[in-house]
């Protein structure tokens, strides 16, 4: 029998699919809501799963391989979730075209503006992108709980291997700890 190579191979599908799942997972934690002021709307909940994939983006690129083959499927995995979602929604061929690049832009700016913060050690410049585009707002004092809680998930996902993130899912923190964050001056 000859091996389709267009196919995937079901087990290593189902591995990034559960992946996939438990990022949704840690991007739908309440605290993320309900203590550190994301937005509970379809666009809020867009950008916690954004910033969370970005983080085990950045975190699949520090290790060897297979692990730029898994952040390959696993950005496959969310865009072909997110295309998905919008038909579920009843946006037409044309319409979900044109969303998906936008939401494509949109994921791959906010992860350049996140990169370049936490590559930088930048929390300040941290909470100003996340304050803009995951809070939709200006206000950068109301983004530092989001920051600290950011740069601590990315500090713990450095430290884990591909196959406690592939067996578990990202460790995260608990969001609620970073409710209050003092603001800096």
């Amino acid at each position: 029998m000859i091996r389709n190579p267009f196919r995937r191979d079901t087990a290593r599908t189902r591995a990034i699919e559960a992946l996939h799942v438990r990022i949704n997972a840690g991007a739908r934690v309440p605290a993320l809501y309900l203590d550190l002021g994301v937005p509970d709307t379809v666009e809020g909940r867009f950008e916690a799963l954004c910033l969370h994939v970005v983080l085990v983006l950045r975190h699949l690129r520090r290790l060897p391989a297979p692990a730029a083959d898994i952040a390959q499927d696993l950005v496959n995995s969310v865009f072909e979730q997110l295309d998905s979602s919008l038909r579920e929604l009843g946006v037409g061929d044309m319409g979900v075209s044109k969303r998906m690049k936008k939401l494509a832009q949109a994921f791959y700016g906010r992860a350049a503006a996140y990169d370049a913060a936490l590559d930088a050690g930048d929390v300040d410049g941290l909470a100003v992108v996340l304050a803009r585009n995951v809070l939709a707002r200006e206000d950068v004092d109301a983004a530092r709980g989001l920051a600290a809680y950011v740069a601590a998930a990315d500090a713990g996902l450095a430290a884990s291997d591909l196959d406690a993130l592939m067996a578990e899912g990202p460790a995260l923190p608990d969001p609620s700890r970073f409710a209050g964050h003092p603001a800096r001056g």
